[in-house]
């Protein structure tokens, strides 16, 4: 059923997207490519946008955020994005799975001591989901947390984990195993681990061929005991509090697809205005424009469905399906358009001091993270009754 929808901005919103789009093209633009050269993540630019109110984006102002509509952040999404990927990826993985889990199942103790630090930009979040032996099948995640004390043991490990290991990383939030129950399997719950906690140890930096400036380790758990105040939520629902936050990660993900499909799009035109082949621009043959025409049509549709789940959110609407049909569309596309936007280039595409490399390189990885494209379509497939 088709309903009206509305994704205008208040002024607020908008001198916020503005704001967004100075700092991308003046700070994070010029940064990039050495922060890629470097495979660095380039926090003193994350503190930064945290001065600006950037990092709490989706966090009311009574918790230290700027009470942001989703819409919004998606506008301002595109914005950053369209300067650096890698970036654009530790920010979005904050505001949303590093940060939305306290806010939306935290108590008011914890959303003190830990969100508000988060909001204000004062530090980076994280939350720890995928293990060498569970990624999409979240049911056979094997970390295990068990009473002790007054308290937790937590041992396992995660992997494939951003945000946790900088130098303004606070730790991370997990999902642990807590018990099984006779004909009802696994519960799970989340808790918070802080980043000096004994036994908490991580691995170096993992090395991927995109989202270079991204930090993602592997995190082990070592008889690593945490109190009470750190359990957060339900201790039975930690599973599904989870899911319900991803879906707002998806939509960050289909947000930040968005911009690298207008990213290179932008690149694409220009250089086929300025490259001159058998005596004029390349853009006026027809193979090219219709290339062109084709991304360009394809983002109209793939924003349109991002926008549309993001309004849903900020109504009060259920907006699973939409949020997975905008991931899955808009990821799709934007692989897609960045091996096209490769193709216009040539040669000159395929080198790696070449922005439209580097948005190639990155690209890929947006079919896989927040659930990979698979299970985009087991979700809309049982939403359709399947």
């Amino acid at each position: 059923m088709l309903t009206a929808m509305d994704f205008s901005l208040t002024e607020t919103e908008r001198d916020l997207v503005e704001l967004c789009r100075d700092f991308a093209t003046k700070e994070i633009a010029t940064r990039a490519p050495l922060a890629w050269e470097q495979a660095r993540c380039d926090t003193a630019l994350l503190r930064e946008m945290g001065q600006l109110g950037l990092l709490g984006m989706l966090i009311p102002e009574e918790w230290g955020g700027i009470g942001m509509s989703t819409v919004g952040f998606v506008a301002a999404m595109e914005q950053i994005g369209l300067a650096d990927q890698s970036l654009a990826a530790a920010w979005q993985a904050h505001v949303t799975i590093g940060s939305l889990p306290l806010y939306l199942f935290g108590n008011d103790a914890q959303r003190e001591r830990w969100l508000r630090p988060l909001a204000e930009g004062r530090v980076l979040g994280a939350f720890g989901l995928t293990e060498p032996d569970a990624g999409s099948d979240t049911r056979g995640i094997r970390t295990k947390a068990e009473r002790k004390d007054g308290g937790w043991l937590i041992n396992g490990a995660k992997t494939f984990i951003s945000n946790a290991g900088t130098d303004m990383s606070f730790g991370v939030t997990l999902l642990a195993r807590t018990e099984s129950v006779e004909g009802q399997g696994p519960r799970f719950a989340s808790f918070v681990v802080e980043k000096d906690t004994p036994g908490f140890t991580m691995g170096p930096k993992m090395r991927g061929i995109g989202w270079k400036g991204l930090d993602t380790r592997e995190l082990f758990f070592d008889d690593v005991w945490v109190p009470d105040e750190h359990l957060v939520g339900d201790p039975e629902m930690g599973l599904g509090q989870f899911l319900g936050t991803l879906e707002v990660g998806r939509i960050s993900i289909a947000a930040l697809s968005l911009s690298l499909t207008q990213a290179v799009l932008n690149l694409s035109l220009d250089y086929a205005k300025q490259r001159h082949q058998f005596g004029q621009p390349i853009s006026k043959f027809q193979a090219v424009q219709f290339k062109l025409a084709d991304i360009a049509t394809e983002l109209e549709a793939a924003r349109w469905l991002t926008y549309r789940a993001a309004s849903l959110r900020d109504n009060g609407q259920p907006f699973l399906k939409e949020a997975s049909m905008a991931k899955l569309k808009a990821s799709r596309l934007a692989a897609w358009a960045a091996s096209e936007a490769v193709q216009i280039h040539g040669g000159l595409g395929y080198m790696l001091e070449t922005p439209v490399a580097r948005f190639y390189c990155d690209s890929k990885v947006l079919e896989i993270g927040e659930g990979t494209n698979e299970i985009q379509h087991m979700v809309i497939a049982r939403t359709l009754g399947c």
